[in-house]
C-alpha cells in the first residue's frame, strides 16, 4: 500500500500493521515520522487505516484457523483452492510449509508454492523440491504421519517455520493395553485452581468451547464428529475446583469406549487435558 495525503504537509500509510506518516515538506520531507503527529491522530484517513489495519489482523486470524481445521480433521483440501487463495499474503502464511500429502500417503513434504494451474511444489524428504498436481491433498494431523520424530529432525534442518502449528504440535498415542467398557482417563484429573472462573478462563483462552461443566474440543476423525470433554466443575461455583477425567461422546451423546476413540480424536483430547492441567495451582515449599 501506498502513501496517502492526510491533512496539511503530511502522507500515511500502513507499515506493519501499523499507521505511519511523513512529512511532504520542510526538511523532514520524504523521512518517516517516529510517532504520529497529534494533528492526524484523528484524521478520516488515519482512521480508515486503522480499522483496515484491525481487519487484516481478523483475516489473518481467520486464516489460521481454517488451515488449523483442516489439519485436525485431516480434511482433503482441493488443490484449485490452494492455487486460489495462495497470493494472498495472510492465506500464503498461513499455509506455507505445512506438511503436505497428495496422492501417494507416503510420500509426504512442505508445502512452498502453489501456482494458478494448481500445481503445488513441495519440499520433500530428500530435500529436492516437487511438483504435485492432485485432486486434492491433506495436511495430516501429526498422530497420523509416519515417522514424525524423522520429519521433525528434517523440518528443523530445513528451518521451517509454521504459522499453524501441526509439526510440533504436542501428540499422544492411544495405548494398546486399554480395558474393555473403560471410559475415562484421570491421567490429569486433580489439577486445583482457586475458581472455576479461572479453569474457565483458561479453556477459553487456548480456544477451547466451556459447555455447562465441560470443556470442550470437537475433532472429525476418520470422518466422523468426536467431542472430547474435561469435567472443569459447575457453573458459578465460586470456590476451589480441580480438573476432572477426560471422556469422549459422539454427536449423539453416546459416552465412547476408550478402545472406540480414534487416533486423532484421542490425541486432542489429551491435548486439552494436559494444557488444562498445566494451568493448576503448584504449592511451593518442601511440603508441595
Amino acid at each position: 500500500m501506498g502513501w496517502l495525503a492526510a491533512g496539511d504537509g503530511y502522507e500515511v500509510a500502513l507499515i506493519e500493521g501499523r499507521v505511519a506518516a511523513r512529512a511532504t515538506s520542510g526538511r523532514a520531507a520524504g523521512r518517516q515520522l517516529k510517532s504520529l503527529p497529534k494533528a492526524l491522530r484523528d484524521h478520516p484517513e488515519v482512521d480508515r487505516l486503522r480499522r483496515f489495519a484491525e481487519w487484516l489482523d481478523r483475516h489473518a486470524a481467520a486464516c489460521v484457523a481454517q488451515v488449523d481445521l483442516w489439519m485436525v480433521s485431516s480434511l482433503p483440501v482441493p488443490t484449485g483452492l490452494l492455487a486460489r487463495v495462495w497470493p494472498d499474503e495472510a492465506w500464503q502464511s498461513a499455509l506455507r510449509d505445512m506438511a503436505v500429502v497428495g496422492d501417494d500417503p507416503d510420500e509426504v513434504g512442505f508445502l512452498r508454492d502453489a501456482t494458478d494451474s494448481g500445481e503445488l511444489r513441495v519440499v520433500n524428504l530428500d530435500g529436492e523440491t516437487v511438483r504435485l498436481s492432485p485432486s486434492t491433498v491433506t495436511l495430516p494431523h501429526p498422530v497420523l504421519l509416519p515417522d514424525l520424530d524423522d520429519l521433525r529432525e528434517f523440518a528443523a534442518e530445513l528451518g521451517v517455520v509454521q504459522k499453524v502449528e501441526q509439526i510440533h504440535r504436542a501428540t499422544w498415542r492411544k495405548p494398546a493395553d486399554l480395558k474393555a467398557g473403560e471410559t475415562t482417563v484421570s491421567e490429569f484429573s486433580g489439577g486445583s485452581y482457586d475458581s472455576r472462573f479461572g479453569l474457565a478462563a483458561r479453556a477459553t483462552s487456548l480456544g477451547y468451547r466451556v459447555s455447562g461443566g465441560y470443556a470442550t474440543c470437537r475433532v472429525r476423525d476418520a470422518g466422523s464428529l468426536v467431542e472430547a470433554a474435561v469435567w472443569i466443575g459447575e457453573p458459578y461455583w465460586d470456590d476451589e475446583v480441580t480438573t476432572g477425567g477426560l471422556s469422549w461422546q459422539d454427536l449423539d451423546g453416546r459416552t465412547l469406549p476408550l478402545r472406540e476413540v480414534g487416533p486423532v480424536a484421542w490425541s486432542e483430547g489429551m491435548r486439552m487435558a494436559a494444557a488444562l492441567y498445566a494451568g493448576r495451582r503448584v504449592e511451593e515449599g518442601k511440603d508441595a
